[in-house]
């Protein structure tokens, strides 16, 4: 790591002109939470392996910027020369470098790999002391990552409409009444999910996002994809002639986007696409949306004629269609069956290997250990089993994150990620929290459920039962339309708070259509962003609270829900009312449970929920697996 920071502060020096800062942010040319491996800058100079976080170097300083969710981890993968910054605690970085770099100071960054906000943003906080934001010509990381992996050669792969649901031609003609209405004669696309989406495409360019490396330009009467051509077929290539969407290199976005400023960015498939009407009084405007655009493009354009606002096609995108909403469900209950299997394989294992008194039973372990190294089982190895019952399912496409797999301390680390080298043995007397998810060609799932095979604590029973209890709150809600996540928040929170408890990410997050995990532009969450979009019927989102103790536990209990109209007896300011429905299954653990801390109605929802369980899932397990089930789902009462 000193070489790595001693060869940047180099090229910092030699820099024309030279650079008092280097930011280097965790985001590929598109903005993505999740990169492709040779987009992974931050984690090469940083050694942080999280998926969020942003470092800082100086002349003599290394900091790193992360949330709450990588705290601990952060803690453990930094060396001693780099210095974490917790946001929400410290300073954001804008505001540490306006305060602690010297005036007129140079900080430079790639423009590809950060935002048009995010650049805006930081220009407003240094211009206090006249210091300056320096878009490099070069990615100076890449020039000191001599083994810096090669580009993704994956081809780009149709997104059949039986899984899509709606036509791209469709997709078109709703976005180009957007652009109408907003008075703009053209858009550029820089969000992955948003290009696939948009056209019916899917690729393996990032792990665990099917999606193809490509830009979009979408105009009145015009359409353009931006990917290596090598990626493409002629098959595909055929497919993108039908829909008159010109395909172009990759590294010509650049220019074509300088082209659309100057009105001179042609297609020859124009006359091809349909409901070609081009407006004389449209405004010269191109809409950009300021979250997912990389500054290097927008500064091709002229900023008094562009359009700054959330991309047209984030929430056509989160507002499922029938087609996806059945294809979701389908997958949750393949993907619930494999979990149950899961669990079912794990119990016999803890048992056999180990002595535990297993899923049901609470006693400690009897402290037996496996009779050969092979035969133990580790955070990963377990891991690796459950994706190889995913595997078999039907559709499957691979997994949608890399599975936390978590032991004891390592499941207060929020995004803890198994290594080879340094994970944990599984240990009958210590919480596990996984929390999993895998692409189906139906649909994306995502789940997290928390266990214990030997005897838990009273203190680890509390705790679940008031995550349990702010699952099932915020699961069970009633809301009138137009309310927004952040409002919501705090009924998952409740029954943590009262016993001054709490965590620190957000509740829920929106879940693609065989996309991103981690879709928007709604939320379930603290953070004031949770405000912007209301919820709405055919959105999912996450239900996951938790609660972590450092190096101690970790607990989270997660399901998909598809936000649904609601029947109410009344209809207050004639809003219509909405509610959720949950299409993740899998049982939560009774031993975990203090049933005397659940209300009648809890109690009620979760023998609904597990006999709910246990019939929709019966058809895809054996019998073995069917008795465990039925044992798990067991209807609960409190005894007097």
């Amino acid at each position: 790591m000193s070489e790595i920071l001693s060869s940047l502060r180099s090229l910092m020096a030699s820099h024309s002109p030279p650079l008092d800062a280097l930011v280097v942010p965790s985001e590929d040319y598109h903005q993505s939470e999740y990169v492709s491996a040779r987009d992974k800058r931050r984690e090469f100079v940083s050694g942080f392996t999280g998926s969020a976080g942003l470092a800082l170097i100086t002349k003599n300083e290394a900091r790193l910027w992360t949330d709450g969710r990588y705290f601990l981890q952060a803690i453990q993968q930094l060396s001693d020369e780099w210095t974490l910054m917790r946001m929400g605690e410290d300073p954001l970085v804008e505001v540490w470098m306006s305060d602690n770099l010297s005036e007129g100071a140079n900080i430079g960054v790639d423009p590809w790999c950060v935002s048009v906000d995010t650049a805006n943003r930081w220009g407003k906080a240094f211009a206090k002391k006249s210091q300056n934001l320096i878009p490099t010509t070069t990615d100076l990381v890449d020039e000191v990552w001599k083994s810096r992996p090669p580009s993704e050669m994956n081809p780009v792969i149709v997104h059949p409409l039986e899984f899509a649901g709606r036509s791209v031609s469709d997709k078109l003609k709703d976005l180009r009444a957007k652009l109408k209405q907003e008075s703009a004669r053209g858009l550029v696309i820089a969000a992955l999910d948003e290009v696939a989406w948009l056209y019916n495409i899917r690729g393996t360019d990032v792990a665990y996002c099917p999606v193809v490396h490509a830009f979009a330009i979408v105009t009145t009467d015009s359409a353009f994809l931006y990917v290596d051509k090598k990626k493409v077929s002629n098959e595909v290539s055929e497919y993108f002639k039908g829909l008159g969407v010109e395909v172009k290199e990759y590294t010509d976005v650049i220019s074509d986007v300088a082209l659309l400023a100057s009105k001179q960015l042609f297609s020859s498939f124009s006359s091809k696409i349909e409901d070609m009407e081009i407006d004389s009084d449209q405004t010269d405007r191109l809409w950009v949306d300021p979250a997912s655009c990389c500054y290097a493009l927008y500064s091709k354009l002229d900023a008094d004629k562009v359009l700054l606002q959330p991309s047209p096609l984030s929430l056509p995108k989160a507002l499922k269609n029938p087609v996806e909403l059945e294809g979701l469900k389908k997958a949750h209950v393949r993907d619930g069956a494999a979990v149950v299997q899961y669990l079912v394989w794990l119990d016999n294992q803890m048992q056999e290997l180990y002595g535990a008194s297993g899923y049901f039973m609470e006693a400690e372990a009897n402290k037996k250990k496996p009779t050969s190294e092979t035969s133990k089982l580790t955070e990963l190895t377990v891991s690796d089993k459950l994706e190889s019952l995913r595997a078999a399912k039907e559709h499957f496409r691979g997994l949608s994150f890399p599975t936390i797999s978590s032991v004891g301390s390592n499941a207060a680390i929020i995004h803890y990620s198994p290594e080879p080298e340094a994970c944990a043995e599984m240990d009958p007397d210590k919480i596990y929290l996984c929390d999993s998810g895998a692409q189906y060609l139906d649909g994306t799932t995502d789940i997290t459920r928390t266990v214990h095979f030997g005897k838990p604590s009273a203190h680890e029973k509390d705790c679940y039962t008031a995550v349990l209890k702010g699952h099932v709150a915020l699961g069970n809600a009633r809301f009138p339309k137009g309310t927004n996540g952040y409002t919501l928040d705090i009924l998952a929170r409740a029954p943590l708070w009262k016993f001054g408890l709490d965590y620190r990410h957000g509740t829920g997050h929106g879940v693609g259509s065989y996309l991103f995990v981690h879709e928007g532009p709604h939320q379930v969450s603290f953070r004031p962003s949770a405000r912007n979009v209301p919820l709405q019927a055919t959105m999912t989102v996450t239900d996951e609270p938790g609660y972590y103790e450092d190096g101690n536990f970790g607990i989270r209990l997660e399901n998909v829900l598809v936000v649904n109209d609601a029947e109410t007896e009344f209809n207050f300011g004639d809003k219509g009312y909405l509610q959720f429905e949950h299409i993740t299954w899998a049982p939560y653990q009774v031993k975990l449970i203090d049933l005397k801390q659940l209300t009648r109605e809890e109690i009620d929802w979760l023998n609904t929920y597990h006999l709910k369980c246990k019939d929709i899932l019966a058809p895809f397990l054996n019998q073995a697996e069917m008795e465990w089930l039925k044992k798990a789902t067991e209807p609960v009462s409190v005894l007097a």
